[in-house]
This record gives structure tokens, sequence and C-alpha cells, in this order.
């Protein structure tokens, strides 16, 4: 996680009202550009076929945002479930150990997930949950340097056999976790899926040139659409940032803790 994020995630809402905006000065740009263009040459026939082009190509760019955001918020609440299910694995596989190198390593994996949860209640604050972090990569060391002393104390081959995979699978999944959170499109794909937009926009208003009146109902309803799902689609893409979360899915892991009291 970077700390332009949080920024972004601030700047969303200005970000979509500022593309609202926009859109619907284009939106009458475009139909001024029509009634001067008609005035000049009243059987100027419209090319339906540019326009058809264009508004489809919005519609491709807000399909791949939307449903690529969608799913790595999925993807991003399932890593949580899997995280809990490889540090309570691990946990359990502490009773392989010899009794007396029991209690240490578990007040190790107490102190560790309370550091997996406090990276995650500290965000939006990118600094202090990337300090965190690096608490519970110190952890995943103490961890990991304790448990292979005990295995190889125990005096048998199983004791490793079984407890260090399910210790590497943890400390993998957590890695995978960050990974997770730095996996976003390039930046080019919303300044085209902002442009495309406002581009509709002008070609929509000089599509309305022939009307009389102003169809507000139609201008605004189409700006609006157009910039909250911009903005959704950005709220996806960083749900411990923005209203989107997946926070939620952080309640499986205080459960676990309470389950290691």
């Amino acid at each position: 996680m970077h700390a332009v994020e949080p920024a972004l995630i601030q700047a969303a809402p200005y970000l979509a009202i500022g593309l609202f905006i926009g859109m619907l000065l284009l939106l009458e740009v475009g139909r001024r550009l029509g009634r001067k263009r008609r005035k000049r040459d009243p059987e100027l026939a419209l090319s339906g076929a540019v326009d058809a082009a264009v508004f489809a190509l919005l519609g491709l760019l807000v399909a791949f945002t939307f449903s690529g955001a969608a799913a790595r918020f999925d993807e991003r609440r399932h890593l949580v479930t899997e995280e809990a299910n490889a540090i309570g694995t691990a946990y359990l596989r502490i009773d392989v150990l010899p009794e007396s190198a029991q209690p240490p390593l578990r007040d190790l994996f107490r102190r560790y997930l309370d550091s997996r949860l406090e990276t995650y209640r500290k965000l939006p604050d990118v600094q202090a949950a990337m300090k965190e972090w690096d608490t519970s990569v110190e952890l995943q060391g103490q961890i990991w340097a304790f448990a292979v002393a005990a295995c190889r104390d125990s005096g048998s081959p199983h004791t490793a056999i079984l407890l260090l995979p399910a210790l590497n699978a943890m400390i993998d999944i957590s890695t995978t976790q960050l990974m997770s959170t730095r996996i976003h499109p390039p930046g080019i794909v919303y300044v085209m899926l902002g442009t495309v937009s406002l581009v509709a926009a002008l070609l929509a208003g000089y599509g309305m040139a022939s009307s009389k009146g102003r169809a507000w109902i139609h201008s605004v309803s189409f700006a609006a659409i157009i910039a909250a799902t911009v903005y959704v689609i950005l709220d996806l893409e960083y749900p411990r940032l923005g209203l989107i979360r997946v926070d939620a899915a952080d309640e499986v892991l205080t459960e676990l803790r309470r389950s290691m009291d």
C-alpha cells in the first residue's frame, strides 16, 4: 500500500463531482455546437456510427474497471479468511511440540495476531499501518526461529513436518495480503475512462441539438450515473480506505484471537 492511495480516495468524491459538472458542461457545449451547425446546414446528418463507437467504448471501459474492482474486492475478503485459517492451523499444530515449548510460542502467536489486527485498524493511516506491518514481520521471524529450535529439540522429524509448513503458509499469506492492496489497473485506464466519459457527453449533447428545449432529466441522469459509477469503482479498489470496506471480514480474525485466550 502506498501513501498516495489515501489521498486518491479522499479526492474521489471531488473527482466524481468534477466529472459530473464537466459532463453537464460538455452536454451543453455539444448541444450549442450542434444547433449552430444545423443553422448553417439544416440537412446535416448526424454520424450515428461514431456516436455508437464512443458509447460502446465507454460501456466497455466501465464494465472492465467495475468488474475488475469487484473481483479484487471479493478476493481481498477471501484472503482475510485464508489468513485466519492459516494462523488457526499453525496455532493448533503447536500441540505437536513438547509441552514446555508450547506456552512461549502461543504467546508469540497472540502478539502476532494482535499486530495483524492492529495493522488493519490503523488504516487509512498508511504510515502507521506499515509500521505495524514491520512489527508483524519481526514477530514472524521470532515465531519461525523459536519453532525451528523447538522442533530440533523435540527429537522427532515428524514435528517439523507438521508444524513448519503450516508456519510457512501463515507467513506467505500475510505477504499475499500486502501485495493484494497494491494490485490496481494502470492509472491510464482511469484517465481514459474520464476522457471517454467527457467525449461521450459532448457527442450526446451534439445529438440533442435537434430538440428545441434542454432535456435536463436525461442530461443530469446521464452525468450522475457515470460519475457515481466512477466513484464506486475507485472506492471498490481501496476497500480499507473508502466507504466500501472489508472490515466486516476481519471479524473472523477477531474471533480467532478470542479463541486463543
